[in-house]
């Protein structure tokens, strides 16, 4: 079976992963959202942190650059996207594990102090959402987090259209229940309560938005 038949890859169905990281910074403002990320995941040393759908290592790179003491899994299905993520991880001088899955086994590898993911959902089918978000929430231990940063409700008529650049490259099947409201609706059935986003951020492709899951001590 093809990458394609498997999962949307990084940079979409016509461009090559390797494109990734430039049309990301060109096209999302990813300095300020990726910034405001790393900062609401707030690494500390010691804590276990699992990066859902890692693709090509970026955020995975900046939490252990920042809290270099921790323990740092990225997660990804895409066998082309982990090797850029490995060549540089290796270029920064960080040891961060690589691994070979879908969000749905999150919970293969333990449980973590933060499950974390950016711009994945939005590619994924109805049904891997669901169960994929529920694998991070799984995954993530008793008082831990959940992070969750991509493109949800589009609320504004500018950014409706802007999203569609998103939907031209990645597909409109996958795209528009994130348009729609899905991912907070989801986000709000596996926790119990309501969730709106921490933060928000107007891009040429759409509002990108972050939301905090916090898992319950259990005593």
């Amino acid at each position: 079976m093809s990458r394609s038949q498997t999962f949307t890859p990084a940079a979409g169905r016509f461009l090559p992963t390797s494109a990734y990281d430039r049309l990301l910074a060109l096209l999302t403002r990813e300095a300020r959202w990726r910034s405001a990320l790393l900062e609401a995941i707030a690494p500390a040393p010691g804590e276990r942190i699992l990066d859902v759908g890692c693709g090509t290592g970026s955020l995975a790179i900046l939490i252990k650059q920042a809290a270099p003491d921790t323990m740092v899994v990225g997660l990804d299905p895409d066998e082309v996207a982990r090797c850029i993520a490995w060549k540089k991880a290796g270029e920064a001088g960080v040891g961060i594990e690589w691994e070979s899955g879908f969000a749905r086994d999150a919970g293969n590898y333990g449980q973590f102090d933060k499950v974390v993911s950016s711009l994945v959902f939005h590619q994924v089918p109805v049904a891997e959402k669901r169960v994929g978000l529920a694998a991070m929430f799984a995954a993530t231990k008793s008082g831990g987090t959940m992070i969750v940063c991509d493109y949800a409700a589009q609320g504004r008529w500018l950014m409706r259209q802007a999203f569609k650049v998103v939907q031209s490259v990645d597909g409109r099947a996958n795209t528009q229940p994130n348009a729609d409201g899905f991912l907070e609706a989801e986000l709000e059935r596996i926790c119990g309560k309501p969730i709106t986003a921490e933060q928000s951020f107007d891009t040429p492709t759409g509002t990108i938005s972050i939301f905090r899951l916090q898992k319950e001590s259990v005593k």
